[in-house]
């Protein structure tokens, strides 16, 4: 059964709740493999006030007992703290929108005579679940050997020195300071930058990268749009509030190179083992993995919510009007990164499902062990004439 989950509950709500179907059963879990990512989102220099409120845990309700999955639908629960500030209050109408939320978008397309209603729902609170969620597959990708990091490269104009760090160095280096960037000398300019944007009222974006290790080749398809890695994966991380584009490896830089420039050599060993000589393709040809690893590189927009406010209109007087600041981020690229982690993990978990057939993590060890690797001896060519045979 592919993973499929489902997410609910407003930003000052009650609480979050989300229901993740398809993991097999058998998979060893506790709740701390869960927090340890929901800490690791909450996070980052340049965090709101609300921050400081929340301290996330999760509550498992259903598909997990005697500390293994049950192969049933897991239910998640994490407590809004904030509610009880909320619970009994007097609800000021919002009907000026903000430019970049889905304030406006969200009174078209359901009619809302609140902008809140939006404003709740559309909140990156939502993805809390999600990073609950991606742990559980992070945790079963790790039965297989498969991890998934990730780090900022680039926070506003800035942009990290990482063309000669290996990437293993990149990512033992993820976590060394709170902008989640490899490079010490850019995460203090990184610093510097979010110190000023506060200090002007504003907001900043950038880029951060997500890699996937150790993923055998062959998940993915190249039949069908929708079963393509490298679609499913862009797909996930422009799903993330903020998110506005992303790119498998060096995408977009090598639009502008020639062809010479850009496709990874294939090369063998002696003992036969097929490689590339490079990964520019960020590990995906065709849609379907080919073994080295899988880098995606995600654009997250400045967060739309500014203390200094922006040009609009309310809508209730018809009359120019800026915007009343909500508590935000000043600049929420680094509590990202476990987002885009999440989201990587969710869909290698469920094209790794699909690959594999079974109910159990028993079933699923053994044909793991037993796929098509690239080796000559996985490969045997019959190097003879063929026709297509097709009567028309």
């Amino acid at each position: 059964m592919p993973i499929r989950f489902f997410t609910a509950g407003e930003s000052h709500g009650p609480g979050l709740t989300a229901i993740l179907e398809g993991m097999p059963a058998g998979l060893p879990l506790t709740g701390e493999d869960i927090n340890l990512d929901l800490r690791r989102r909450q996070k980052g220099y340049g965090s709101g006030g609300r921050m400081q409120i929340e301290k996330d845990g999760i509550v498992i309700t259903s598909g997990l007992m005697d500390g293994k999955t049950t192969g049933a639908p897991i239910a998640l629960h994490v407590q809004n703290r904030d509610f009880k500030s909320w619970k009994e209050r007097d609800i000021t109408p919002i009907t000026t929108p903000r430019p970049g939320h889905a304030d406006l978008t969200g009174a078209v397309k359901y009619g809302y005579r609140e902008l809140r209603l939006s404003l709740e729902r559309a909140s990156a609170r939502e993805t809390t679940m999600r990073v609950a969620i991606g742990a559980i597959c992070k945790t079963y990708l790790r039965q297989f050997g498969i991890s998934i990091d990730g780090y900022v490269s680039q926070l506003g104009d800035i942009v990290a020195d990482l063309a000669d760090m290996p990437l293993e160095e990149r990512i033992a280096r993820n976590e060394d300071n709170d902008v989640r960037c490899p490079d010490p000398v850019a995460a203090e300019k990184m610093h510097a930058a979010i110190r000023q944007v506060k200090i002007d009222k504003d907001t900043l974006g950038g880029i951060f990268e997500i890699v996937a290790r150790a993923v055998p080749p062959g998940l993915g398809s190249h039949v069908h749009y929708d079963r393509k890695l490298d679609a499913r994966l862009v797909g996930a991380m422009v799903s993330i509030q903020a998110m506005k584009g992303a790119e498998i490896g060096s995408g977009f830089e090598n639009a502008g190179k020639r062809g010479s420039q850009v496709h990874d050599e294939i090369v063998i060993d002696v003992e036969g083992e097929l490689s590339r000589a490079t990964n520019r393709a960020g590990g995906l040809e065709g849609g379907i993995s080919t073994g080295e690893p899988i880098i995606v590189r995600v654009a997250m927009k400045p967060i739309s919510t500014m203390l200094r406010g922006a040009g609009s209109v309310d809508l209730a007087t018809g009359q120019p009007n800026p915007t009343v600041y909500e508590r935000s981020d000043f600049c929420a690229l680094p509590r990202a990164v476990p987002v885009g982690e999440a989201m990587m993990a969710i869909v290698l978990a469920d094209a790794l499902i699909e690959k594999l057939g079974g109910d159990s993590l028993e079933e699923m060890r053994p044909r793991f062990a037993a796929l098509r690797r690239n080796r000559l001896d996985d490969l045997p060519m019959d190097n003879m004439h063929w026709r297509f045979g097709y009567e028309v």
